[in-house]
């Protein structure tokens, strides 16, 4: 075997281990040292490429002939990307000028019928336990850098594939007990709606300007963790996570996305102290992790548009 294939075959990996740096800004607006995880800084934007490029190989090995994948976020790109390095086809679905839900929803269905021709496979965007284990290769890295585990751990929550991948990999490393704190924005809130159901929620539909945590349901293992996890699941208004993403890129020189922004209101709107006052958290954790998850679907236009448009100026 020769090729891209031989080299996946060998153990090669899509993603790159990428940056854990102590901001000083963040950690002078909570008074603890807070890590950043640039995911952001991945070949293809996100943390998406861990997941998918772990499922693309594993099905490229067994015969795939063609991807196919029905997002054309975060989840899109790094599918694309995956298979350009594995010399593979890729169809990306999205129908035209329809709402986000529909979008998703009728893309889906096209994709899903798609796979069904000979050596043709869909790539769900988040929810497969080989995306799962690929997610998870973030925790490895952390405890490689920081070798004793931090006081919790903030990430964004989507469809659930980071939560779900995160909480397994905690489990490999024997972190288990670190907090996780999953944020939303109000609108994108199906894991939220789910925690206090107490099973999996529908939204009727997606209103957040944080368009890439816009899935309706969160995948069933998302809610499963909050079982064998200290999850906590905390919901901010778009306001907040537009605003950190203001206030990261005057920080930290970077742009990302309102759904990276949810996980870093976390720091900016004084949630992690009211959670650390409550009792939730320890009151003097040695540590706290943010997973910068991506900043693909953001350009300083859209940024200025996002503030206009939620009263901002």
């Amino acid at each position: 075997m020769e090729g891209p294939l031989a080299e996946c075959a060998k153990g090669e990996h899509f993603h790159i281990v990428t940056p854990l740096l102590e901001s000083w800004a963040l950690s002078q607006v909570v008074g603890m040292p807070v890590f950043l995880k640039y995911e952001n800084v991945q070949p293809t934007g996100s943390f998406k490429i861990r997941g998918i490029g772990r499922f693309c190989q594993e099905v490229a090995k067994k015969g795939c002939r063609h991807l196919v994948c029905s997002s054309g976020g975060n989840a899109g790109i790094a599918a694309a990307y995956a298979a350009r390095k594995l010399g593979i086809p890729a169809t990306i679905v999205l129908p035209e000028g329809t709402s986000l839900q529909v979008v998703w929803d009728e893309a889906n269905l096209r994709a899903q019928e798609l796979a069904k021709k000979d050596g043709w496979v869909n790539i769900h965007p988040f929810d497969h336990p080989l995306i799962w284990e690929g997610h998870g290769s973030l925790v490895r890295e952390l405890k490689a850098v920081l070798g004793t585990p931090p006081g919790a751990l903030v990430l964004a929550v989507g469809g659930g594939g980071l939560l779900a991948g995160v909480s397994a990999g905690l489990a490999e490393v024997g972190w288990q007990h670190v907090p996780i704190i999953a944020m939303e924005t109000q609108g994108a809130h199906c894991f939220n709606a789910a925690v206090k159901a107490g099973r999996l929620v529908t939204l009727p539909d997606i209103t957040s300007v944080a368009k890439c945590l816009g899935a309706r349901t969160v995948a069933a293992q998302a809610l499963a963790c909050t079982k064998e996890f200290k999850v906590f699941s905390e919901v901010v208004e778009d306001v907040e996570a537009v605003s950190a993403v203001q206030r990261f890129l005057d920080d930290e020189r970077m742009l990302v996305e309102p759904a990276c922004g949810a996980a870093l209101a976390a720091i900016y709107s004084g949630l992690l102290g009211r959670l650390q006052a409550e009792g939730r958290l320890h009151p003097s954790p040695a540590s706290v992790v943010v997973i910068v998850c991506g900043g693909n679907n953001i350009d300083s236009g859209e940024l200025q548009a996002l503030k206009a448009q939620l009263g901002q100026g």
